[in-house]
């Protein structure tokens, strides 16, 4: 078996999310499959009609430049700068880049980015799995939660009526005192 041509972690590291979409810009896939970004670009110009807009897109200037903040590129006048919002291909679009491109290194390596894609579905995948997870865990402990406050409280409460209680027995009885002066039987019982 050949050994692996590029380690999917790479291409991994490469994808981005732009409109809520996992693409690869315009330069890392040409990098990938070997030739010049311009030679790319080429390409794919040359073939329009097989990249509609779920397939490629240019980025806005908004993201361009929150791109470009991001990465720390250079000054956009300077001579080397790029002057020009990179295109993003979406997983399709990187197939079909890897086709009008008919190099045997874009052909190949194609097959590492589609599992790099599909990688990255499973793992988003398992995540949305272990959020919900998360979610209902959070849910019933807070449920126990609740119920454990209201029963601390209610034995709280109970704690108190039986500590005031001993309270009252510990305390020594008032003694009967004798009445001064003189006591009628009638007084006896009322008194």
């Amino acid at each position: 078996m050949k050994p692996a041509l590029l380690p999917v972690e790479r291409i991994e590291n490469r994808i981005v999310l732009v409109r809520g979409q996992k693409v690869l810009l315009d330069a890392d896939l040409a990098a990938l499959y070997g030739v010049e970004t311009r030679v790319l670009n080429q390409a794919v110009k040359r073939n329009l009609e097989r990249f509609p807009a779920d397939f490629m897109f240019q980025l806005s200037a908004k993201e361009f430049e929150n791109w470009r903040s991001q990465l720390v590129m250079s000054n956009p006048g300077a001579k080397m700068g790029l002057r020009r919002a990179p295109f993003a291909f979406t997983e399709h679009g990187a197939l079909m880049a890897a086709s009008v491109l008919n190099t045997p290194r874009a052909v190949e390596v194609s097959l590492y980015v589609v599992r790099a894609f599909v990688r990255l579905r499973e793992t988003l995948a398992m995540h949305k799995g272990l959020a919900a997870k998360l979610e209902e865990l959070e849910q019933k402990t807070e449920a126990l939660a609740l119920r454990h406050d209201t029963l601390a409280a209610n034995t709280r409460a109970q704690l108190r009526q039986l500590f005031d209680a001993i309270r009252e027995l510990m305390s020594p009885p008032e003694p009967k005192r004798r009445p001064i002066g003189f006591v009628t039987p009638e007084e006896k019982k009322r008194g």
